[in-house]
């Protein structure tokens, strides 16, 4: 996914109320911007880290630029999660995952029960595959982890993946990692134990657990290649 406008450059003061970010621009000026991650942002929300922001067209929008990657170090992290589903999907479109080729159609955003959406449908030929894609900004000592805050939607997503299975569908948990120094991933038991549970229970159960890493920068966020996954440090997925 390339951004079609140039991001401009800032320095982040403060992330607050999840939503919101204070950054300071290269003209010096202090501004309220929009946050789009309901996260924790834990390891991407460093005071004084370098940031990048894109600018809505909107006039009616109170705060017209919106925080799309934070700096840690020397990598660039993706925490625009309301990109996310585009990204992946525009790789999957384009190719570029190995596991969802010759797809012959992509339907976003697919309701599968009475209370629950999924992010994607994929369908070839009669088999369809539903795919929940959650944003990974974590990394620690080259693991990537999720979630980095407690999160009862995620475990709930995992339990509908399981359920479409059992019905004789794929259902398939990916996890797009917008930064390059990941090596490969587990669940943030550390963080949240319920989810990581519920994470090898579904895998058991046939549910597909992928990781991509992403190529990161200014100008655009590219998925590029999948990542080992394990359930603990020392327990490797084994896919059914």
């Amino acid at each position: 996914m390339h951004f079609e406008t140039p991001l401009q450059p800032a320095t982040l003061i403060k992330r607050y109320k999840r939503f919101l970010a204070n950054v300071t621009t290269e003209q010096g000026l202090e501004i309220t911007v929009h946050c789009p991650n309901s996260g924790s942002m834990r390891g991407c929300s460093t005071p004084g880290s370098p940031v990048m922001l894109s600018t809505s067209p909107n006039p009616k929008r109170k705060y017209p630029q919106t925080l799309e990657m934070v700096k840690e170090g020397e990598t660039w992290i993706g925490v625009n999660t309301m990109l996310t589903n585009k990204i992946v999907a525009e790789a999957i479109l384009e190719g570029k995952i190995s596991e969802f080729q010759k797809i012959d159609t992509l339907t976003r955003e697919v309701t599968t029960s009475k209370s629950s959406r999924l992010d994607l449908l994929l369908e070839r030929g009669a088999e369809k595959i539903y795919v929940e894609i959650k944003n990974c900004s974590l990394v620690e000592d080259g693991w990537a982890t999720f979630p980095d805050a407690v999160t009862a939607r995620g475990t709930k997503h995992l339990k509908e993946l399981a359920d479409l299975v059992a019905k004789g569908h794929r259902g398939v948990i990916f996890f797009c990692i917008q930064r390059t120094d990941a090596k490969r991933f587990r669940p943030a038991a550390h963080i949240d134990p319920l989810y990581a549970r519920t994470l090898a229970e579904v895998s058991k159960k046939g549910v597909e657990i992928m990781a991509y890493q992403t190529e990161i920068g200014p100008e655009s966020i590219i998925v590029t290649t999948p990542i080992p996954c394990f359930l603990t440090q020392e327990e490797p997925i084994q896919q059914q």
